[in-house]
């Protein structure tokens, strides 16, 4: 007798950085891409090869930015990993010097451990290649993991002024995918789960609002994608629209949902087909958060990483890129005051979180089912960067569920795109406008802080589709070459990454730095190409300071090789 599940499990994992590549070291710059590829995107390529060993299909969701493919992919970066991880393994060396002159033998110990992690990181990469955007693509090919693209710099697409740019911001994400990966995802994952509806639009500062926009939906669907993530409160706020029954599809009232919640409306346990301009059936599906079941581990008061037995993140040995020698102790205790780290006391604690998580995910299925008769799917989405960097254990934490669930035979653990081809969804629902950042709106990229930024991204914007429309680069390759690597700054300087570092108080000068370095590249070129239109001599005459602008441009920024101006077109 065949045992049928109850329901399903995704996990998604959601990798990104912004672009740091020659753009500073320590504190801010290279160190966080080389600090997240040891510590996150490596041991998560080990922990599905872990899971396959013990023949489980872990089914991971794990994104993957176009700007962090891009960096991952570089030469550059490889290089200077590489370099990272030696000076990783000379600096444990000479801190376990240092703790045998104080005789600490188990510091020394916790040294030596950080010897063999680094050294077999270094063994890893060399095996992998080292790259690591093709180790992914290769799990992916081989049905173990679906990886998902997104817009090219991590753009926040609900506040881009003209459709024009997310148009080119979707492309050129794609464009990279899909050169790097070898393949097109299918699936999205939407610069912080914001998302805007098609109509009426107001821009966050004085700039005139426009009527008649597309939604996100529309514009993400027009490029092939088929699925992307939201907040769970924009599901639950959503509207019925339509439902499929007897075969054919019918227009039902906004109040649908609330007569009949049993059919699945407005819950996180179902995809729904998304369609905002009460018109036509939907042409992308939108799976939701299950919201109880992140806070199990991304909440900082009841998260399993917040655990006294876990390694502590803050507290470091040395100053400059100093590691880790003490544990968690507890959330309140100072710095000062923290124990030091025993790993042999935590694979019993991650067999408790595991254990617990896992039971949360099948009571989350099994509350589903009861109450609607139907196979709900429990999606959970995180940063990536949250295991193995932020939480050093998190990416075992990962590898026990994996392995449990894929034995539980209540759940099937499914890829997104999976689960939609088995279960299709049979409701199309609009969505209001939303995020999942700080009160589920637009607040922490939009806010008196940083409205400052829009004026000068919506300027840009503006003058980059007055000059492609105006300039000859069609026929005119100086003129073309100038306006694509203006492109590139444009895309650069579009990164949310900028307003959330200023608005988190993270890291604010660098953020103002990187922000107004890309306008100023930005409009260096556009003022380029604007002269070489006129005059087709004038790349032959450029002075001094003209030409190290240029060159500046060429050896600071180094992703996206393959712009096409056709991207901003309608």
């Amino acid at each position: 007798m065949t045992i049928m599940s109850i329901g399903s499990f995704c996990l998604v994992l959601h990798g990104h950085l912004p672009y740091v590549l020659r753009h500073g070291i320590w504190p801010h710059g290279e160190d966080w891409l080389y600090e997240a590829a040891a510590e996150t995107y490596l041991p998560i390529l080990a922990m599905i090869d872990e899971c396959v060993y013990f023949n489980c299909k872990p089914r991971l969701v794990m994104g993957l930015t176009p700007v962090l493919l891009e960096q991952l992919a570089h030469e550059h970066f490889k290089k200077g990993f590489e370099h990272y991880l030696k000076d990783r393994i000379e600096r444990a060396r000479q801190d376990r010097k240092d703790f045998e002159s104080f005789g600490n033998g188990h510091m020394m110990y916790l040294a030596d451990q950080w010897v063999e992690w680094f050294t077999k990181l270094g063994q890893q990469f060399a095996a992998i290649k080292r790259d690591i955007p093709a180790a992914y693509a290769e799990r992916a090919r081989a049905g173990l993991i679906e990886i998902l693209t997104s817009a090219a710099t991590h753009a926040y697409l609900p506040l881009l002024y003209e459709d024009a740019s997310i148009r080119a911001q979707l492309r050129a994400g794609l464009s990279s995918s899909h050169r790097i990966l070898g393949f097109k995802p299918t699936g999205m994952w939407l610069p912080e789960c914001a998302y805007r509806p098609g109509g009426n639009w107001n821009s966050p500062n004085h700039w005139a609002g426009k009527g008649g926009r597309i939604g996100i939906e529309h514009l993400v669907a027009d490029e092939t994608i088929n699925h992307f993530f939201l907040e769970h409160h924009l599901i639950e706020g959503s509207n019925s629209e339509q439902v499929f029954n007897d075969g054919q599809w019918w227009k039902v009232a906004w109040d649908e949902g609330e007569k009949y919640a049993s059919r699945g409306w407005k819950s996180v346990h179902e995809p729904q087909g998304l369609n905002s301009d009460g018109t036509g059936l939907a042409r992308v599906s939108v799976f939701g958060r299950d919201p109880g079941v992140c806070q199990q581990v991304w909440s900082g008061a009841i998260g399993y990483p917040a655990d006294g037995v876990y390694l502590e993140f803050h507290k470091k040995w040395g100053a400059k890129r100093g590691l880790r020698y003490w544990k968690i102790t507890g959330n309140k205790v100072d710095l000062g005051d923290k124990h030091l780290y025993y790993p042999e006391n935590v694979p019993g604690k991650l067999h408790e979180h595991a254990s617990h998580f896992v039971n949360f995910v099948r009571a989350r299925l099994w509350d589903y089912h009861n109450r609607t008769g139907r196979h709900g799917v429990c999606v959970a989405c995180f940063d990536a960067e949250l295991f193995g960097h932020w939480w050093f254990e998190g990416v075992r934490f990962l590898r026990d569920v994996m392995l449990s669930l894929n034995s539980d035979p209540d759940v099937d653990v499914v890829t997104s795109e999976e689960y939609l081809h088995n279960h299709p969804p049979d409701k199309v629902v609009s969505i209001p406008e939303g995020s999942w950042g700080d009160g589920g709106d637009h607040r922490v990229w939009a806010n008196p802080q940083v409205n400052w930024m829009w004026d000068i991204e919506y300027r840009c914007e503006a003058m980059f589709g007055k000059l492609t429309c105006e300039l000859s680069w069609q026929t005119n390759k100086q003129v073309e070459e100038l306006l694509k690597k203006a492109a590139r700054e444009l895309l650069l300087l579009q990164a949310s990454d900028w307003q959330f570092n200023i608005t988190r108080g993270q890291s604010i000068d660098y953020a103002i730095k990187r922000f107004m370095q890309h306008v100023a590249r930005y409009e260096v070129l556009l003022d380029l190409a604007e002269r070489a239109a006129h005059d087709t001599a004038y790349l032959g005459k450029l002075n001094e300071i003209e030409q190290f602008e240029v060159k500046d441009a060429e050896v600071h920024d180094v992703i996206f090789p393959n712009i096409d101006l056709k991207w901003w077109a309608m």
